[in-house]
This record gives C-alpha cells, structure tokens and sequence, in this order.
C-alpha cells in the first residue's frame, strides 16, 4: 500500500484515467473545463453505498443546474458498475478503480475500523471539483445518509 500525503482544498486534481460504466474510459484530463463531484465509496449493491448513490441519482438535476458532473468511484469492476447503475436507475458516471490507483491517489485508500476488524479499504469521501482541476472542498469519511443533502445545502444548489 502507498502512502500519499493527503490532498488539500486547493490543490489540482492528481491525474488519473479509468474504465466507467458508461463513457469508455475517462482522464483528469478530459474533464478540464468542467466542474464535477467525486465521489469515493467502498462498494456497488451495499445499503451505504446504495443510499447515496440512490441521493445523488434524485439529486442529479440540482447538480447539473449548477454545471456539476457526478463521477462515483469504488473498486468494482466495470460490470458491477453496469449491473449497479441498472438495478438502481443510476443516471451517472461509476469509475472503476479495481487496483485503488484513484484512491491512493486521492488519499482515501486508509485504514479503517469497524466493528473491532482493522483493515484497508476505501475511506468514504468526495470531492469537489471546479473547471481549472483544482480541489474546492474535500469532505472525508462521511455517512453515506445525508450525505448529498449536505452537499446541496453547502453548495446552494
């Protein structure tokens, strides 16, 4: 497991690639110009993880109002994400991170407890990201429930 220094508001987004469910394959790169949310979150078809992506998928026009795009990242493959995003009617962009390359990179890649059990998984976080690339807000390890309403009260969507 690498070790990376946690990212700061501010900072530019490190660069990445990786498979989506629905796109082909997406770059930091390619979303320059663009303001979007990503999101980390440990895994597809979990009750957490179905919560929120279920309130980000009620929540998307209210998003793309405000000019965001909504990326959701967890390790799953790609035809997880597709069985996922079918299942729950998700309207948005799953990234595949099977190796966690894009949660290192982000520092979500942690150690975690739960009941009594250490391990290393991914921290539940999102970022927010404006047009130039660069890091507006982190929200770190969050509750997967009232999550999304936070962030549309926060960013006065």
């Amino acid at each position: 497991m690498a070790v990376n220094p946690q990212l700061s508001e501010g900072d530019n987004v490190p660069e990445f690639t990786a498979e989506s469910d629905d796109a082909g394959t997406i770059s930091s790169a390619d979303l320059l110009g663009q303001k979007y949310v990503l999101y980390f979150y440990p895994k597809d078809m979990t009750p957490g993880c179905t919560t929120q992506a279920c309130d980000f998928r009620d929540n998307l026009e209210k998003f793309k109002a405000q000019g965001y795009r909504i990326l959701g990242v967890s390790p799953d493959s790609v035809a997880r994400h597709e069985k996922f995003r079918d299942k729950e009617s998700l309207n948005f962009t799953l990234l595949s991170d099977p190796d966690h390359e894009l949660a290192e990179q982000f520092g979500v890649w942690r150690e975690k407890k739960n009941y009594g059990k250490v391990y290393v998984g991914i921290v539940r976080s999102t970022f927010i990201v404006n047009e130039e690339g660069k890091i507006d807000t982190i929200y770190d390890n969050v509750r997967a429930k009232g999550h999304v309403d936070r962030l549309v009260r926060e960013l006065e969507l």
